[in-house]
């Protein structure tokens, strides 16, 4: 009975939440067409395109499917937007995070929006692949991805001819993947998500604007950079690297940055804050971080962060392990709403399909944390594990004075 309350319970979300975006279609045909499609996402499909999503529904062929994703009058954009304000119902939360980053889709010839041989970190190689940046917002009830941008390469943009075949706007431009970044930032700022700290990876964190526009928007930030990052201050300007370089042994506190199928992800960490200058943010501090590994403690990343002032140490290293929930949405939405599995070659198929693989992601990720919740009063959520140093008043400071080799420690 419990198990058929359950499905029931599932279903009733689902509708609700087809009927939510099947406003955005102004005729029957296809806003059927959008449920069957989203439904054979969720479903037990062997591989989710067209032909197997029509076999799900009980089409006889594949062409409906194929219309709504190539010729049908609907705009994905308003469907993001939905899926946007859905996840805020679902999943928000004051400390929510949003995180920034991209991932390839290997594709095969040369007329697929986008596609080029090209840098693919889902593969760690370059590959004829195309290239998606997309957003994700994570709390403690749960992660989901809610926006996206195709980049085009120059390759793409500077040919009208190739673009016009595969039906890309007049209006598209070529941006890079940062700029794509700040786009889906501004838009999630503007919308209903409660977003307290952005976070992304180096190739976004080491874009300067990337950072005044989070700054200038009074959002805190942890943002990884790569090693040779220069600090700048009142007194000089300094490699990251070697900032850190200078840290005393006890700077460095042990702690977990968030859970994983493993358990906790514990890591050396070493903070500091920078010296203010004039004209800052005075509700803001700005903070280096240096994170090493236990197994392998030559390896540090290190990261820039911009925190209102009474952040601590505990809530930088939160934010920034909060980055791995979006390969986790990746992998999710890959292995179980078929993001990857398109066999669309435009750019409007391409939007269509990742925005209503990201909508059945978004309804899985709403109904586990729905169970989550559900089971919070049988089982106790694990405590953190706050070093004896944050629980202090006092931080580590970098003082304006610091050299290269050298970083002053003092307790405020």
């Amino acid at each position: 009975m419990e198990s058929d309350t359950e499905v029931g319970s599932w279903d009733a979300e689902l509708e609700s939440l087809l009927l939510r975006v099947g406003e955005r279609f102004g005729r029957v045909e296809p806003r059927r067409r959008m449920r069957d499609y989203v439904r054979g996402l969720l479903g037990p499909v062997g591989r989710k395109n067209s032909w197997q999503i029509a076999e799900h529904a009980g089409n006889d062929t594949p062409y409906g499917l194929q219309r709504l994703l190539s010729w049908c009058q609907w705009d994905p954009d308003e469907i993001r937007d939905d899926l946007r304000d859905y996840v805020a119902d679902r999943l928000g939360q004051p400390d929510g995070v949003l995180i920034v980053d991209d991932t390839g889709f290997l594709k095969k010839g040369t007329v697929s929006a986008g596609v080029q041989r090209q840098y693919s970190g889902t593969v760690g190689r370059t590959e004829n692949c195309q290239i998606g940046v997309f957003a994700a917002y994570v709390s403690a009830k749960g992660r989901a991805l809610v926006d996206r941008e195709l980049y085009l390469p120059k390759s793409w943009t500077e040919n009208p001819d190739r673009c016009r075949a595969a039906r890309i706007p007049e209006s598209r431009f070529f941006a890079t993947k940062p700029e794509l970044a700040r786009v889906m930032v501004q838009r999630a700022l503007d919308s209903t998500l409660p977003i307290a700290w952005v976070t992304a990876d180096a190739a976004y964190g080491q874009e300067w604007h990337f950072r005044r526009m989070l700054e200038e928007a009074g959002m805190g930030y942890v943002l990884a950079v790569p090693k040779s990052q220069q600090i700048k201050s009142p007194a000089g300007s300094w490699r990251i690297d070697h900032v850190l370089a200078g840290a005393p042994a006890e700077a460095w506190e042990r702690m977990s940055c968030g859970d994983d199928a493993k358990g906790p992800r514990v890591y050396d960490w070493a903070a500091a804050k920078l010296p203010t200058v004039d004209g800052s943010d005075p509700a803001h501090c700005r903070w280096v971080l240096a994170r090493r590994g236990l197994a392998s403690p030559e390896g540090i990343a290190y990261y820039l962060a911009f925190a209102p002032t009474d952040a601590t140490v505990c809530e930088l290293v939160r934010v920034a392990g909060a980055r791995w929930a979006i390969e986790e949405c990746f992998q999710a939405a890959r292995n179980e709403c078929g993001l990857d599995q398109y066999e669309v070659r435009s750019y409007v198929g391409w939007y269509r399909h990742i925005t209503l693989a990201m909508l059945a992601h978004a309804f899985l990720a709403a109904m586990t944390a729905q169970a989550l919740e559900k089971g919070a009063a049988e089982t106790a959520r694990a405590a953190s594990f706050p070093s004896p140093w944050q629980k202090s008043d006092g931080s580590w400071t970098l003082s304006a004075a610091a050299t290269t080799n050298a970083v002053r420690a003092s307790i405020e």
